[in-house]
């Protein structure tokens, strides 16, 4: 043992030895340790619980005893690095050139003892920093290292890279083989080293650099060759990302990133320069050249990258790949060039930042087949610039490209302007303009932006601002104002265009508000606002509070009715058309408004309703309206989740005129002024449904009126001092559970029951005389019931 450690210039202890002779003589070493050299710490330098140290049986011909080979099971290596910036491997290699060994595979005639040949096989190999080790490491270990020739050691290596402090899977395996030579420094050391790293997932790369999964995907290559010495190294890298997408993009075909460089190394400064760098990009090319000092802590460079005649549609290919939402058939003609410096210095101890540059991209066409759009743009011309406000605040990388404004023609009276910036944190654009909408919004969703589906018709007048940051991929903001004029647009499922005539959109950060509205729909012309927040994932909250001139419900079946046929309002509702399915999905509430409202036959005037929509259900609460000459208030609920559909109603009719009941029956039977309260439920998908399904009840009070359907015998119509009625409906039928009326000449009890095939009711006196009326609603028979008292006709 004293002979290894004074080999490595450490020393080295062990726990026992035992002898073995098969399969080949050695000694079998336990709790073999190399202790670190002070300068680097106290933890070992190498620690292995088993070590097998394997003789060279030539030695043992000539009585001496030299190892062949020494094999470490499950060692645990520690490459140290200390305050100066020295690691503990510098001095093993120094010490190469004092030692008076020969070859491991030496001659017969060699007389000096061969370099072991030192193999490992699962070995951990940790990175300390001063006396911390750092959460990186390499895992499941081979490695093994020789003496090639008389001045020449090799070096093999497999590992897997590692990080204690994160989970990681599939960072790929890193391979190195190359050979050194004696030198009396490090610095002069000559080497030859190949280094591949094969195959990590970028994901899982990223978060081995930085702990966390930066967002993307794709299989990593690559390569490096040294060749020199470390005071004058020959660097070649080459890397390749194969199938480079963002984690949440699909589709777009595969793309390939691929650059090689070129650079020189000095480890007496420290600095990596002659770098030339270049990455093909389809028929064009980009080149990075200049020096950096100090790459791995507080690098200083200044590096000048050019783009020449870089194809749109390449650039487009990695825009499609790295954002959501750009269509896969997206075609970009047009060229894009540019160069531009970048320096960072240290000045007293701060950096200063100096980015400078710019560039075009000219004859830029954008075109889509599956969205049936194309948008030609004028040329683009950009420049780097140094945001000296930015670095004032603590961010002294925080250089831009601004982009100065290009214009594209979007059916508007002026071209649409577009400028912006991008930074390394994020991106800022303004668009204004006037544009045809239609067109806006298909250049918009090439761009990826988030936009409605809808392909509304007509113009806008916009100045909104498109920002957003890298970080997390955040979802890009869209904020400003527009002004719509003159817009159509179509809704699932309702058989008239949407139409607009203006509205302004506001958009803020957290909200979207439409305000000035005025829409044509349905035959009326209505006034209002809508709002909803923003971002909208899935069925958000939608407010709105409408008004309308006339309103008609027989315009409204019209419209919301998908088969064109007169039906009832509440079929639509209810339908597998999908149009109930696109309404009730709104999750909306608000209020409605309207001078006038046409009921068949009948109107109202004045409504006001508060009305509620969530996942299928419907409340509509504290509706008013002018009814029958009276006011009319309810409240009503529909739940179109349930199978059939369910509804509730109750309200109150209070000075409604009798009279005004003739058109809807045809007759007229009553007159006078009535007060009522009601209380319905109902299911059903048409109506034979409600009304067998409907159950409920009511009172009426009514008073100052006449019966013109019944005519006394001085041919005059009775008059109502009081009229009493309780109705219950259940099995289709309404019933008249107590009913009693008062005339100026006689009381009368009222019972029946009225139904859709006719009524039949009974006016009787104490006298049992009286009438019974039967028949349809609008052709009522009246009969007179004699009694001794009781004198009647029928009524003309």
């Amino acid at each position: 043992m004293a002979s290894i450690g004074q080999a490595l210039g450490r020393r080295v202890e062990v726990g026992s030895v035992s002898l073995r002779f098969f399969p080949q003589p050695g000694f079998e070493l336990d709790n073999f340790v190399i202790q670190e050299d002070p300068a680097y710490g106290a933890e070992p330098f190498l620690r292995t619980q088993e070590v097998t140290a394997s003789l060279r049986l030539t030695s043992l011909l000539r009585g001496r005893l030299e190892i062949a080979s020494l094999s470490l099971t499950d060692p645990s290596l520690n490459l140290a690095r200390n305050a100066s910036g020295h690691w503990n491997l510098e001095t093993l290699v120094e010490r190469t050139e004092k030692i008076p060994v020969a070859p491991t595979a030496k001659g017969k005639g060699e007389g000096r003892p061969g370099f072991p040949y030192i193999e490992g096989q699962h070995a951990r190999i940790n990175v300390k920093v001063g006396a911390e080790k750092t959460s990186y490491a390499l895992t499941e270990a081979t490695f093994a290292i020789w003496q090639d020739s008389e001045n020449t050691w090799g070096l093999r290596l497999k590992a897997q890279p590692v990080r204690t402090d994160v989970n990681l899977s599939d960072t790929g395996v890193i391979r190195v083989n190359g050979s050194f030579q004696r030198a009396a420094s490090l610095h002069d050391t000559p080497l030859q080293f190949q280094i591949e790293w094969d195959h990590p997932q970028l994901g899982q790369l990223t978060k081995l650099i930085s702990s966390n999964d930066k967002g993307w995907r794709g299989t990593v290559t690559l390569t490096a060759t040294l060749n020199g010495t470390p005071g004058d190294l020959q660097v070649q890298t080459d890397m390749a990302v194969d199938d480079f997408r963002r984690y949440d993009v699909t589709g777009g075909g595969d793309l390939q990133l691929a650059a090689e460089c070129r650079s020189h190394y000095s480890s007496f400064d420290n600095a990596l320069d002659q770098i030339a760098c270049s990455a093909p990009v389809g028929t064009g090319v980009v080149n990075v050249s200049g020096d950096i000092h100090s790459p791995l802590v507080s690098p200083e460079y200044d590096l000048s990258v050019t783009a020449r005649d870089l194809p749109a549609q390449s650039v487009a290919g990695l825009a499609r790949h790295t954002k959501l939402g750009i269509p896969d058939d997206l075609v970009v003609a047009g060229q894009v060039n540019g160069k531009v410096a970048l320096q960072r210095k240290t000045r007293n101890g701060t950096p200063d930042f100096h980015w400078q540059g710019g560039g075009e991209a000219a004859s830029l066409r954008l075109s889509s087949v599956s969205s049936n759009t194309e948008v030609a743009l004028s040329n683009v011309n950009f420049k780097v610039v140094d945001d000296t406000l930015t670095r004032s605040r603590g961010h002294s990388d925080e250089a831009r490209i601004e982009i100065a404004p290009f214009h594209i023609a979007a059916g508007g009276a002026s071209p649409v302007s577009i400028q912006g910036s991008v930074s390394r944190t994020g991106y800022a654009f303004g668009v204004q303009g006037d544009a045809q909408l239609q067109r806006l919004l298909k250049a918009a969703r090439l761009a990826g932006l988030p936009v409605t589906p809808a392909n509304p018709e007509g113009t806008a007048k916009v100045d909104i601002a498109i920002a957003g940051t890298w970080k997390g991929f955040a979802p890009t903001r869209i904020d400003g104002r527009a002004q719509l004029r003159a817009v159509e647009t179509a809704i699932p499922g309702v058989n008239e265009k949407l139409e607009i005539e203006s509205a302004n959109v506001f958009l803020t950060d957290d909200r979207m508000t439409v305000r000035d509205l005025n829409v044509h729909l349905a035959g009326a012309t209505w006034h209002g606002t809508v709002a909803r927040p923003r971002p909208c994932v899935g069925a958000c909250p939608v407010s709105f509070a409408f008004h309308g001139d006339e309103v008609s419900l027989q315009r409204l079946n019209q419209l919301l009715n998908p088969s064109g046929r007169a039906q009832p309002w509440y079929k639509f509702l209810s339908s597998n058309s999908g149009s109930g399915n696109y309404l009730l999905g709104l999750n909306a509430s608000g209020t409605i408004t309207a001078d006038k409202v046409a009921l068949g036959k009948i109107s109202g005037a004045h409504l006001a309703a508060t009305v509620e929509l969530n996942g299928g259900k419907v409340r509509v609460s504290g509706m008013n309206l002018d009814l029958l000459g009276g006011h009319h208030s309810s409240e009503w609920t529909a739940d179109f989740t349930a199978k059939p559909p369910t509804y509730s109603s109750s309200g109150k009719l209070a000075r409604a005129s009798l009279t005004q009941l003739a058109p809807i029956v045809h007759r007229n039977w009553i007159t006078g002024n009535a007060d009522a309260t009601y209380r319905l439920n109902a299911s059903g998908t048409d109506l034979s449904e409600l009304l067998a399904s409907g159950s409920g009840s009511a009172t009426v009070e009514a008073h100052d009126g006449s019966l013109p359907l019944l005519i006394s015998s001085d041919n005059s119509a009775p008059q109502i001092r009081h009229l009493s009625i309780r109705l219950s409906a259940r099995d289709g039928k309404i019933r008249v559970e107590d009913g009693k009326l008062e005339t100026d000449a006689a009381s009368y009890a009222v019972s029946g029951s009225v139904a859709a095939d006719g009524a039949n009711l009974k006016l009787s006196r104490k006298d049992a005389s009286g009438f019974n009326i039967t028949g349809s609603l609008s052709d009522p028979r009246v009969s007179q019931i004699t009694g001794p008292a009781t004198q009647a006709a029928l009524k003309p």
